[in-house]
């Protein structure tokens, strides 16, 4: 700990293009990319697959291969194949990005189809009685009781996102993750360990800003539910990593 302490309270490592804070904007950015391309495409599967009811079977399926696949593998394969067809850094981001976005889709997915599935089929009865349209239940009744789980789902994606996004640097990218690639490369254990502390903190930060976000956009009268008993989806939710804790 002195070593991680010394190496942090170095002036010299919060300055420069390779100093502290621009690493943690690096990795903030990687992350943001990555979680609103996940969310674009998990989010309205996951409310479809929910509303209709179609696909159940495929999306448990297609979760839990998803979350199987070996991410560093997946890496290096997608450098290698899209690497040569791209130019610069953009060769290196490009498959990163797919990478973490393939990580980042279950939990989000997931999410939103336990959201929606979950809903109290009275409130559906009621809007249809009231002659809403399929459209209009899903937006106006589903959609906000539903927030609850879409956001566990993108506060548990967010957290495998920074966490993992340490492995752009094992392709020469920057974040958070240089710190522990350099420092292993130059033994230099104060480096490793202080940079796997700024990656725990940043998530640790991220889910805050996701729980004020959430506090102010979800009714306080909803809540997650409870049992899996009562809303089945909440037991895919929890096997997908939907929910954070």
């Amino acid at each position: 700990m002195n070593l991680v302490w010394t190496w942090l309270g170095d002036p010299a490592n919060w300055q420069g293009y390779d100093g502290i804070p621009v690493r943690i904007a690096e990795h903030l950015a990687y992350s943001a990319v990555t979680l609103l391309l996940a969310a674009l495409i998990g989010i309205p599967l996951g409310l479809w697959i929910g509303h209709t009811g179609h696909g159940r079977i495929v999306v448990v399926n297609l979760v839990n291969g998803m979350r199987s696949v070996p991410t560093l593998g997946l890496l290096f394969v997608a450098v290698l194949v899209v690497g040569p067809l791209l130019a610069g850094d953009v060769a290196f981001l490009v498959p990163s990005i797919f990478v973490l976005v393939v990580l980042a889709i279950p939990p989000i997915m997931a999410g939103a189809y336990a959201g929606v599935e979950g809903v109290d089929p009275g409130a559906r009865d009621a809007a249809r009685g009231m002659g809403m349209r399929p459209a209009q239940v899903l937006v106006r009744v589903e959609l906000p009781c539903a927030l609850p789980l879409i956001f566990g789902g993108l506060r548990s994606a967010a957290l495998q996102v920074v966490a993992t996004a340490t492995l752009a640097a094992s392709v020469s990218l920057g974040g958070l993750g240089r710190f522990l690639i350099d420092g292993q490369a130059y033994r230099d254990y104060g480096q490793m360990a202080a940079g796997a502390m700024l990656v725990a903190a940043l998530a640790m930060a991220v889910d805050l800003v996701f729980a004020a976000v959430q506090r102010l956009v979800v009714s306080p009268g909803l809540g997650a539910p409870r049992t899996t008993e009562r809303f089945p989806g909440r037991g895919l939710a929890a096997r997908s990593g939907a929910f954070a804790s």
